[in-house]
């Protein structure tokens, strides 16, 4: 990162004609953010997004297709072939007062101006069509020294946007990084201030936390500063449980369910705790099921009982939480007993609800619920083949249909 020049990427390259077409209409543009930050870090590059002078109704005149995705902030997204760009006017922002959005932004001709409202020194990086860099506040340096560094005065950053406060200890997880001291010591003096913000913003900026490579540095510092106590129901001891896990994590059911394992919550209590976060009601059933699961797996060994009731994708996450947490586990087992089964729902039964009704004159009714239950337990026991007849003599055999035709 010697050089103030880099190679462009085809992200970058894709972007050219956007960047040029502003160019030539006489305006700056640039790439800016995080995108350059990870191009001088040689880690791969998704999409980028682009600064300019241009205001938005400029921006709005030089391209045929655009969205207004954001146009009072200066956003307009432009469609250009196969792809989609933000382009963002240079601005300054007002007071804050809801800790996380500007009052009024002003728009301005500067690109310096623009940076300086950045979170982080690594993110107020811009770079122009020919690779060239403009590191207005050391930013290069700081990614030389792996260091996470507010820009201008971390007090004044976090009361604008409170979020830059969890935003850090994502990024440490996510880069491997160290967090500056002061900029640490201004997240433990503003900590209360996350309070304000939505727990949708704060629950997604946990999950990449915790999905960081180095999730435990991004988690010592969210302990350090004190920034977990004014997230919903965390305690201590949960967090301390995660940093004693070794492996990464691969998905968020991983996350909770280790999170719910080690903390001092009653299972009575993760129901709220998880609604707390506002997660989807399928993402709770699913972590209530492998944490339900895990739990009994402490005790019981695998039963192929349990694999079909919770089913294959669920019980091998309950097997890898447990691994997780060096307990016991065995993937292999599980996907032997599911594959073995006869059955993997009701539905695979070869006789039907409807087949049974023509058995009788009697309507449909618990009855009918009960007798497909005993015939769904019959073959799982594999005491009869899922097959029509042999379930038809069984049911006969033991009398369980009511009054024939």
């Amino acid at each position: 990162m010697a050089n103030n020049r880099i190679e462009l990427d085809n992200v970058f390259i894709e972007a050219l004609p956007v960047l040029n077409k502003l160019n030539s209409a006489g305006f700056e543009a640039y790439f800016v953010g995080g995108s350059v930050r990870d191009a001088l870090l040689n880690h791969e590059v998704n999409d980028v997004d682009i600064a300019t002078s241009a205001f938005p109704n400029e921006v709005k005149k030089l391209f045929k297709k655009t969205i207004d995705v954001g146009i009072e902030h200066g956003t307009v997204l432009v469609l250009s072939g196969e792809h989609s760009y933000e382009i963002t006017t240079f601005r300054t922002e007002s007071t804050y007062q809801d800790f996380r959005r500007p009052d009024s932004v002003t728009f301005v001709r500067s690109l310096k101006e623009d940076l300086k409202r950045r979170d982080f020194t690594i993110n107020a990086l811009a770079m122009d069509g020919d690779g060239v860099i403009h590191d207005y506040f050391n930013g290069k340096e700081d990614l030389n020294s792996r260091l996470i560094k507010a820009v201008g005065i971390p007090d004044e950053r976090f009361n604008e946007d409170a979020l830059r406060m969890l935003r850090a200890t994502r990024f440490a997880a996510q880069l491997d990084f160290e967090i500056d001291r002061h900029t640490t010591e201004a997240i433990k003096k503003h900590a209360a201030l996350l309070s304000h913000i939505a727990i949708e913003r704060i629950q997604i900026e946990f999950i990449k936390m915790l999905l960081g490579k180095s999730k435990n540095k991004g988690l010592l510092y969210f302990i350090k500063t004190n920034l977990y106590a004014y997230c919903p129901g965390l305690d201590k001891q949960g967090l301390e449980g995660l940093i004693s896990i070794e492996k990464p994590f691969e998905n968020e059911i991983q996350i909770w369910v280790s999170y719910l394992m080690c903390s001092t919550l009653m299972p009575t209590e993760v129901r709220g705790f998880l609604r707390s976060w506002k997660l989807s009601n399928k993402n709770i059933q699913d972590i209530e099921t492998v944490y339900m699961t895990a739990h009994e797996r402490l005790h019981k060994q695998i039963s192929k009982e349990t694999i079909y009731k919770v089913g294959k994708r669920l019980s091998l996450e309950t097997e890898n939480v447990l691994a997780l947490l060096k307990y016991d586990s065995n993937r292999r087992l599980v996907e032997k007993f599911y594959n073995d089964l006869p059955i993997y729902s009701k539905k695979d039964l070869a006789i039907s609800g409807k087949d049974l009704l023509k058995l009788t004159d009697q309507k449909a009714g618990i009855w009918l619920g009960d007798l497909l239950d005993r015939v769904e337990q019959a073959v799982l026991d594999q005491e009869i083949e899922n097959d029509y007849s042999q379930i038809l003599k069984w049911i006969t055999a033991n009398q369980l249909i009511p009054k024939q035709k």
